[in-house]
């Protein structure tokens, strides 16, 4: 086991990504629960809990149900644990022997997407944020209106109506 995670581990440091070695399915869990993956990395036998529950498991939590799992094992070619793998939620299932070059290049794309989702995330968050200010302003706006107060109402009009045209323009409406 440790020959193989060894192996893993060389195969992938050349993508410049942290690597966590978990050599039991509890060990993964665990990992998994303490930060945020980008994929895993499951061999279908595994000490304790094997690979199949192991998936279920992330795969039945919201924190880490949406993680890639691509399965790695050296079984004889038993078709029904390929099925049974992608059953349990795997974007992937290789068998060993494997070409390393393929192995990097999936985990790569699996880095990228987990790159770009943050990426979306934060803009979203921005965006989030942008909204709330422009009804925060608005409804300051309209308990002055309510009270008859209307001092720079034009100006502050405006700055809503810019505020409002930029989040349309972001959004295509």
């Amino acid at each position: 086991m440790e020959d193989n995670l060894a192996a893993l581990e060389a195969i992938l440091s050349a993508l410049g990504e942290p690597l966590v070695r978990a050599r039991s399915g509890e060990e993964a869990m665990k990992a998994l629960l303490r930060q945020p993956f980008a994929v895993v990395l499951l061999d279908v036998l595994m000490p304790g809990m094997d690979g199949f529950e192991t998936a279920a498991n992330i795969k039945r939590l919201d924190q880490t149900k949406d993680v890639p799992i691509i399965f790695l094992t050296g079984t004889d070619g038993d078709s029904g644990f390929a099925f049974r793998g992608y059953a349990t939620g795997a974007a992937d299932f290789l068998q060993k022997p494997f070409d390393p070059w393929m192995l990097r290049a999936k985990v790569s794309v699996f880095l990228e997407l987990h790159r770009k989702n943050r990426q979306l995330q934060q803009l979203l968050d921005r965006d989030r944020a942008q909204l709330t200010e422009v009804a925060d302003r608005l409804a300051a706006v309209e308990r002055q209106l309510t009270k008859g107060e209307t001092p720079d109402l034009a100006g502050r009009v405006a700055s809503l109506e810019e505020s409002i045209r930029e989040l349309q323009y972001r959004y295509g409406d």
